[in-house]
């Protein structure tokens, strides 16, 4: 019987984050951004094309978040398909209230 590894916080949000990035899109190009050092995780859109925004804008975050004693903050979430909240809940076992919605107004709790 194989001994299942226990991840950390940043070990998970790494790699669901990680999930994110790598894939194009109809008219973009998906790109994960790692951060070990600072345990800040995001995946990022750039257009192939600047007018595809309205904007001419060079990309945008779809997700972020960064991992702070023993807390995950997600920053920003725009995705589409599955939120983050749900996939490190889902696959990655970490319990809700180990989770802060900061792009929804959610805070660390007092003394964290």
């Amino acid at each position: 019987m194989a001994v299942r590894e226990q991840l950390s916080l940043a070990q998970i949000t790494r790699r669901e984050v990680d999930l994110y990035g790598g894939g194009d899109c109809a008219n973009c190009r998906s790109y994960a951004i790692l951060d070990d050092t600072n345990q800040i995780y995001a995946a990022v859109i750039i257009p192939n094309d600047r007018n595809w925004d309205k904007d001419g804008r060079a990309g945008y975050i779809t997700v972020m978040a960064r991992v702070v004693g023993d807390y995950v903050i997600i920053e920003e979430d725009r995705s589409l398909d599955k939120p983050l909240v749900d996939a490190l809940m889902i696959n990655g076992g970490i319990p809700r209230e180990k989770i802060i919605l900061a792009y929804k107004g959610e805070k660390l709790p007092e003394g964290a």
